[in-house]
């Protein structure tokens, strides 16, 4: 059986004004469906400028971009359907209420009415806030608000989900019920791209991962194959340190 990309980037290319190197250099890459994709790099290797390119933040320098069939550059309307972001930042208003919010995020995808709210009532129960629901985000806790900001990235039950850093700075019992709801998800079908510095979690979590630095992809695979082609390393987390290096990065 042939394994279907999703996901097709060929040559990508990200020049930021006023910089002397590429954040990203012609990086080439499938990731096929209903599998979880792990982009893994140190601060600054190209990680967030890939995943804004896709979500369409802001154009490419060169290079081409296709999700679902759909060319980015030209149909990214249609693309915006297709895909959920989640990203590092909380994009929620914190004066307002888990409800008003996802009403607002579900609106943005022309959900409405009653099947907006069992949707979102069904996502809340699911992540333990359905008792919170009409509390404003600003007296929630942090595992709480990256709890709310997964559901706004997912109400509209895109085919493709971007995760930046979902799991940073929370607690372990907020991480376990993102990461058992996002293995669920894939299971029903959702492809995940899914960026980390928890290499850990990447070992178990992804099917495959991209291992990115200073703009190129410099290692892509399972991570057990990854492992068993490096012998002398004992985990993920050794091989990416051996590829990258030890040296400090902002």
């Amino acid at each position: 059986m042939s394994v279907q990309s999703i996901i097709e980037i060929k040559n990508l290319t990200k020049i930021y004004k006023g910089s002397d190197e590429p954040a990203v250099k012609s990086i080439s890459l499938d990731i096929y469906r209903n599998e979880i994709f792990g982009l893994l790099g140190p601060n600054g290797a190209g990680k967030t400028t890939t995943i804004s390119i896709l979500c369409g933040l802001f154009p490419p320098t060169s290079g081409e971009v296709k999700i679902d069939g759909l060319d980015i550059h030209s149909n990214m309307d249609k693309v915006k359907h297709v895909i959920g972001v989640v990203p590092q930042d909380l994009a929620l208003y914190p004066t307002l209420t888990a409800m008003e919010n996802l009403t607002f995020f579900g609106n943005m995808f022309g959900m409405k009415g009653a099947a907006l709210r069992e949707r979102i009532m069904d996502c809340l129960q699911v992540f333990g806030l359905e008792k919170v629901a009409s509390k404003r985000i600003s007296s929630y806790s942090g595992g709480m608000k990256r709890r709310v900001n997964l559901i706004a990235g997912l109400l509209h039950h895109p085919k493709v989900i971007f995760l930046d850093e979902p799991t940073v700075g929370i607690d372990v019992q907020s991480r376990i019920v993102i990461l058992e709801y996002l293995k669920k998800l894939n299971s029903e079908g959702t492809t995940i791209i899914y960026t980390s510095h928890y290499m850990e979690e990447a070992e178990h979590l992804c099917h495959r991962v991209a291992i990115i630095d200073r703009g190129n992809i410099i290692s892509v695979g399972n991570p057990k194959d990854l492992v068993a082609e490096h012998p002398e390393f004992k985990n993920l987390e050794n091989i990416f340190i051996h590829l990258t290096g030890k040296e400090l990065r902002d």
